[in-house]
């Protein structure tokens, strides 16, 4: 028997990589050593870029945008050929083993790029020349487009955030939530949007919307009932039926705006859906040594939601008497909802279905917990779906904030536990006590050169950090994080920031990245980075740039706010203006812990017990064991030493009150 074949992917540790190292081809992974082979053989480059979570899939997707450029449209997977000086000249992306329906065979087009390659030699390198000449300009142009649009001064102002309300109302789905037709993706910062933005100007319907958005998404088929966590993306406009695969990145954001939605209504769903959702992150995407996978495949045995969904004869055997009551609840029905079996979801509250009963409610929730609890066990007797199991810093920095929100929202002293824990261990295994970070850890290697979003994410997680416990120690970090981020990202030509470092040199074209996507934008993440720290630290020439980011973004965020809905968010807070809040002394953590309770997006707050070298400390009272101080640009009122104190001082101001603007 032949030995199986292998190739230098075996000693990667992406799953993706991993599920081709016993192909038949002589892969590489992606790096120096295939550049430099390419150059000796004076061969062309065949790259493939498929998707487990691929961080790969991220940077390199300028070459999505070369194959936009050659085909007209792109996709997953992509195969692109490039030039020994990684330039691409022809892609594609699934070529079947034969021709048929008009696709050329994967053997029809390796041996056509062997002809071009070695006859038409002149022309590849001039068609490669030209499409990255086409991508560079075009990133130019996304990254300069609006700048200095109008002057600070009158720069922000309440009429432009009306304005962009109403456009994220013309494109909500008022019936199901969420935005547009489907597939219907979460959208959650445009969510966070229309909460502050309803909430501080009174506006019901924005409100409304954003709440129903995350309750019908609860609710939904795409949230799992049994288990908790979200999915990608629903498949229909309802949110019955998800793309099942589970993302970290996800149900941090998720949890999130979740935080937001308890904050502004106090209503016990949102409350449930942070709790159950975290249960799930811990429970299921949680590495022993402390971080979180990246990702939950759709599949098992090779069915996508295989695992997830129901017969309803299967419930009947496993709960007996209470199928019924279970079926009718969860809709489930024997014909099913989604192909010959049921995805469970709910159309009312439990509470609301006991009383149409006849039932007590009490009595209805904990029968539920049971039948979930007892479904739930027989699921994990099912084969499991697989697991990406990479810890990626830019998600567990974004699932450190959502700790961090969730500490602040309902009080839970675990919540702040794991934010610190979470950090600790990024600390610890991404980098080497410096600024550099990695991007990737698995089986104790930490691996590629972090990316923007990475030390974006991870500054914000910092300031969350310091405003739930009051450790000064999280500023001076994420100080550090940014002098790192403005030497080895920050273009010169523009207030923005590349999304690779300076001395990374192994792809053609360096994009700044602007639009949010599947995560926030993370040049909006650093342009409030730059503002909150900027004020914080009293550093002008950050808040300076900050405020030019927005100026440099404004137009594309006025015109399309829901492409720009971090943005938007930040726009928002620079309108009704920054509440700068300390609070000193001994015994600060009790009042503390109220003030996070508060709904107050657009904050700036400092703990501490002894007078520190930060601005909004200075000269204050440490002795008593708790006083709050309200201040503007520096510019404190009389403290107040009660919470309630503190909330009639924020409802005379203009930047609190709701309704006021």
């Amino acid at each position: 028997m032949n030995p199986r074949f292998t190739n230098a992917l075996v000693h990667e540790t992406s799953p993706y990589l991993l599920q081709h190292a016993h192909n038949p081809v002589n892969w590489h992974p992606w790096g120096d050593e295939a550049l430099k082979l390419s150059k000796q053989q004076d061969k062309p480059i065949l790259v493939s870029i498929g998707y487990s979570a691929c961080h790969w899939c991220h940077v390199m997707d300028i070459y999505m945008d070369a194959l936009q450029a050659i085909a007209g449209s792109g996709g997953w997977p992509l195969n692109v050929f490039l030039t020994t000086d990684a330039k691409p000249f022809y892609g594609g992306t699934y070529f079947p083993p034969q021709k048929a329906f008009n696709r050329a065979s994967w053997m029809d087009v390796l041996q056509s790029m062997k002809n071009v390659w070695q006859n038409k030699r002149e022309e590849v390198e001039q068609q490669a020349n030209k499409l990255v000449e086409h991508i560079r300009n075009a990133n130019n142009f996304t990254a300069s487009a609006g700048i200095a649009v109008a002057e600070q001064d009158d720069f922000y102002n309440a009429v432009v955030c009306r304005q962009m309300a109403e456009i994220f109302l013309r494109q909500a789905d008022v019936i199901h939530g969420g935005y547009g037709r489907a597939p219907k993706f979460l959208h959650t910062y445009s969510l966070k949007f229309q909460l502050q933005f309803g909430h501080f100007f009174n506006a019901g319907d924005q409100r409304d919307h954003a709440l129903l958005s995350l309750r019908k998404m609860l609710e939904g088929g795409i949230y799992d009932q049994l288990g908790g966590g979200i999915a990608r993306y629903s498949t229909d406009d309802e949110w019955l039926a998800p793309h099942f695969e589970k993302m970290l990145y996800d149900n941090a954001l998720f949890v999130d705006a979740l935080c937001d939605a308890f904050a502004v209504s106090g209503k016990a769903v949102y409350k449930n859906g942070i709790e159950q959702t975290l249960q799930f992150v811990e429970r299921e995407m949680k590495h022993a040594e402390g971080g979180f996978y990246a990702a939950i495949d759709a599949d098992s045995e090779g069915v996508e939601g295989k695992f997830y969904v129901w017969r309803k004869s299967e419930i009947e055997e496993l709960l007996g008497p209470g199928a019924e009551m279970f079926c009718e609840f969860y809709n489930v029905s024997a014909h099913g909802n989604w192909e010959d079996s049921n995805i469970l979801n709910i159309t009312t509250s439990a509470t609301e279905f006991a009383k149409m009963r006849n039932h007590n409610p009490a009595e209805f929730e904990a029968s539920l917990e049971v039948w979930k609890n007892t479904l739930l066990t027989a699921r994990n007797k099912r084969i499991r779906p697989g697991t990406d199991d990479k810890i990626l810093l830019n998600a567990n920095a974004l699932l450190i904030t959502a700790f961090c929100k969730s500490y602040a929202a309902l009080g839970n002293e675990d919540y702040k536990q794991r934010a610190v824990e979470l950090y600790a261990f990024i600390d610890d295994k991404f980098g080497d006590g410096t600024c550099v970070l990695k991007h990737t850890y698995k089986e104790g290697v930490a691996k590629f050169p972090a990316f923007l979003d990475d030390y974006a994410y991870l500054i914000q997680a910092c300031l969350q950090l310091q405003e739930i416990t009051g450790n000064q120690d999280y500023v001076k970090r994420g100080r550090e994080l940014m002098q790192h981020v403005l030497s080895n990202f920050a273009d010169s030509a523009s207030p923005f920031f590349f999304y690779t470092q300076h001395e990374q040199d192994d792809v053609i074209v360096r994009k700044i990245e602007l639009y949010d996507g599947a995560t926030p934008s993370a040049n909006g993440v650093m342009a409030h980075n730059l503002l909150y720290l900027g004020l914080m630290l009293d550093e002008a020439k950050w808040t300076e740039r900050g405020h030019e980011m927005m100026q440099g973004i404004a137009h594309g965020m006025k015109k399309y706010p829901t492409s720009f809905a971090v943005w938007a968010g930040i726009y928002l807070n620079q309108v009704l203006g920054i509440n700068e809040i300390a609070i000193t002394g001994t015994a600060y953590n009790s009042i503390l812990k109220e003030v996070l309770q508060l709904f107050l997006p657009n904050k700036m707050l400092q703990s501490s017990t002894g007078e520190d070298q930060f601005p909004l400390l200075l000269g204050k009272d440490f002795k008593r064991a708790a006083t709050i101080y309200h201040c503007q640009n520096y510019a404190c009122g009389k403290p107040v030493y009660k919470t309630a104190d503190l909330i009639k001082t924020l409802n005379n101001a203009s930047n609190y009150k709701p309704g006021s603007q």
